[in-house]
């Protein structure tokens, strides 16, 4: 990879680090209007220099296929070095990078203008903004380091953003307690992310990105790649980085943690599963695509995870009546596609759906947002209905949501989710019949996704209001600070996919092609033929899923009711999640706990309370009491057992 110098590269990652310090040191003596300003305003630089940069990098011109894209670089300062580890602090802009750090800094901006109309009214209003700089600022130093160490500081750095931001309010134990979950189960995939690390350099000596492409590059033009790293090691590697990536990105087995992550301010819910920390496992694997593609057999474990993860989130979000945890399940569900894509290959397209949903999922987000903020709190969908004519904005930005990730023409999640399937269909990973098991699922998942982002549509705006908790002559409209990240949301969602219209509609897939110099290719198998029989599979499976959520939950509103009677046992299970979370407490956190009780009362208690610190004062206690009685100051005793001690050693001595 060809580089330029930009030291404006470190402006893009230190302006919210800045403004992180400042709320952090001072923020509570500021007024609010200058907090709020300090931490919106950071973000927004932070975009307009990743703007200029974007531009400048535009100005390099093209590279070559795969390996050869100009970048624009930046290194700040050597950090240490042990052994035959050296690592430096630096930054890369390539056009992945650029990428990934318009649709951070961009959305996240958004979110935080938001934020200044949503938590108006708390108490911990210079902690919140610190926290969400914080978060923006660990985001951006993962995506632009070029080493994957410093990538890890910032995959760790939006971990610790997370767990203090879903447990802001950490007065209530159970929100609390849902930071906690987030934490653990993240560190749990974290440790399988630093054994590929201390795995991967055991045999490229490096962890630094270029020179382990360089080093992979080589080896395969050579020939001598498997022999360097042979297939097993290689594939392990894989599979143990995407290891972190499930905790991450919240994916089967791992992905208990999203849905409590909901006990957070609703615009932190907007901030993880939409631009930052869920899609930073997506980002690894992609970033990492020359290596998955070297070893064929860990992409092979990241397409049916994320399969498999996309099917069983969807499954889960039909039942659910909680507004916020419908929208983390689909969010589980979204990034199994990501996953899928860049399972079989097809590595622009996820990239490209990571985009598309960053746009669409932080609207239906802030959107919820809007209802909970209107109806004082209120959060299940049995208790709203007949919103639209009071939220109209509201209603209206939405529906242009459920339109985008549902894949109805000609809303962004349309171009994304069909390239996906496209490229799952299209794929060379597994056999034929493997690709289309891949593509006829992925198909069913599209068809359940438009089902029950509708029926939350439609329980939400349509038919007659339901709830007791708010009159709706009175409720709280959404302020200006709001309403104007909604409508910029709804345009870059109904409008964001038209950067990548494939050629079989006319367009030129422009962000596939800026995209190939950095994200290896997928070379085409099948006609453009199946690839329209595709695209109208998936638009066909969309309107069906829309139609059947029509029919249930506003022409028939009955039905619902019928049929979850009628298969009561699917439904209980379908509803509580298919009890992973309770699998969970029995298996791994009950255990965990009787061990720790039991090790907690012989080991602690017992052994060290009580014969090590409680023993060691016991017997300091009885010495004293002892030389007490002896020290007393009579000299006529001390000389007594005087005699007595040399009376005993003559004895001895003539004894012996």
């Amino acid at each position: 990879m060809s580089g330029q110098s930009y030291p404006a590269l470190g402006l893009i990652v230190a302006l919210p680090l800045v403004g992180t310090l400042i709320n952090l040191l001072v923020g509570h003596r500021l007024p609010r209007r200058l907090v709020h300003w300090i931490a919106c305003g950071a973000i927004g630089f932070s975009f307009l220099v990743a703007l200029l940069a974007f531009f400048d990098l535009l100005a390099l011109g093209h590279g070559g296929e795969g390996t050869t894209s100009p970048a624009l670089t930046y290194a700040l300062y050597p950090w240490f070095e042990s052994g035959r580890l050296a690592v430096r602090v630096g930054f890369s802009f390539d056009r992945l990078a650029a990428v990934m750090c318009l649709v951070v800094t961009s959305v996240s901006f958004l979110i935080h203008v938001y934020s200044v109309g949503y938590m108006a009214g708390d108490r911990s209003y210079s902690r919140y903004f610190t926290y969400l700089n914080f978060f923006c600022f660990a985001m951006l130093l993962l995506v632009l380091a070029d080493s994957l160490v410093v990538l890890f500081i910032g995959w760790e750095g939006v971990g610790l953003a997370s767990y203090l931001l879903i447990g802001f309010w950490f007065e209530d134990p159970a929100k609390a307690m849902a930071g906690q979950k987030a934490f653990i189960v993240n560190r749990i995939g974290d440790a399988g992310f630093l054994l590929g690390l201390f795995l991967l350099f055991t045999f490229t000596q490096s962890l630094e990105i270029p020179a382990i492409r360089e080093w992979v590059v080589a080896g395969g033009a050579g020939g001598e790649l498997y022999r360097m790293m042979p297939v097993p090691f290689g594939v392990a590697v894989g599979i143990l980085l995407f290891v972190g990536c499930v905790g991450k990105s919240a994916q089967l087995p791992l992905y208990v943690w999203l849905p409590d992550a909901m006990a957070g301010p609703t615009p932190v819910s907007a901030l993880i599963h939409a631009a930052t920390m869920v899609t930073a496992g997506v980002y690894l694997v992609a970033r990492m695509g020359f290596l998955y593609l070297a070893y064929p057999g860990a992409l092979a474990v990241v397409a049916v995870v994320g399969l498999l993860t996309a099917l069983v989130a969807a499954t889960i979000a039909i039942c659910q009546t909680d507004i916020k945890k419908i929208l983390a399940y689909s969010t589980i569900s979204q990034l199994g596609y990501m996953f899928l894509a860049l399972g079989v290959g097809a590595f622009s397209a996820g990239i490209f759906h990571l985009m598309t949903h960053a746009f669409f999922k932080a609207l239906l987000f802030l959107g919820a947002g809007a209802v909970i903020h209107a109806l004082d709190g209120e959060q299940e969908i049995s208790a709203m209905g007949g919103l639209h004519a009071k939220l109209k904005l509201v209603s209206i930005t939405f529906l242009v949501a459920c339109l985008a990730i549902s894949g109805v023409p000609l809303f962004s999640g349309f171009f994304s989710k069909d390239e996906i399937l496209w490229g799952t269909l299209n794929g060379s990973m597994l056999a034929p019949w493997g690709q289309g098991i891949l593509w006829g699922v992925g198909l069913i998942t599209a068809g359940l996704t438009a089902f029950y982002m509708f029926r939350l549509y439609f329980m939400t705006f349509a038919g007659r209001y339901r709830g007791q908790r708010v009159d709706l002559a009175h409720l709280h409209r959404p302020p200006l600070s709001m309403s104007v990240p909604l409508v910029a949301l709804a345009v870059l969602a109904a409008v964001g996919g038209f950067v990548g219209v494939p050629e079989i509609l006319g367009g030129a897939n422009r962000f596939h092609h800026w995209l190939s110099e950095v994200l290896p290719g997928q070379p085409e198998r099948l006609s453009h033929l199946w690839e329209g029989l595709s695209m109208a599979a998936s638009v066909l499976v969309a309107l069906a899923g829309i139609g059947l959520a029509w029919q249930m939950y506003w022409r028939r509103i009955d039905l619902p009711a019928r049929l979850a009677d009628r298969a009561r046992g699917l439904y209980r299970w379908v509803s509580n999640r298919y009890y992973v979370d309770e699998a969970y407490e029995a298996a791994v956190v009950r255990p965990l706990r009787s061990t720790s009780q039991l090790f907690y009362s012989l080991v602690d208690r017992l052994l060290i309370d009580t014969f090590l610190v409680h023993g060691v004062a016991f017997a300091a206690r009885v010495t004293g009491l002892v030389a007490k009685k002896l020290q007393n100051g009579d000299v006529q005793r001390y000389g007594l057992f005087v005699l007595l001690g040399l009376g005993a050693t003559l004895f001895l001595l003539f004894l012996g």
